[in-house]
């Protein structure tokens, strides 16, 4: 059920993906380093990887997270017009 409050009451789910792109970029690295000492090439290539994704997931959560909960667009993206609506709706 909508109370109305919801856009002031709403809560972000980036720390928590921050959280856990940190805890999978550390077992990624263990995972990568023990797979290669141990001379496992394909599950230390599987670990790398995962440790390539959850580094590029964590920048882009810093970046969301740095732009702040009032980020608007540049002039360049048309505002948003919620009466339009596309074809089939």
């Amino acid at each position: 059920m909508r109370t109305g409050s919801e856009p002031s009451t709403a809560r972000s789910p980036l720390r928590m993906r921050l959280w856990l792109s940190l805890w999978g970029m550390a077992w990624a690295a263990f995972g990568l380093a023990a797979f290669l000492v141990t001379g496992r090439a394909g599950w230390a290539t599987a670990c790398g990887v995962l440790l390539v994704v959850a580094v590029t997931d964590l920048c882009l959560v810093v970046r969301r997270l740095r732009q702040g909960s009032r980020y608007q667009p540049g002039r360049d993206v048309p505002p948003y017009d919620p009466g339009r609506r596309g074809p089939g709706r």
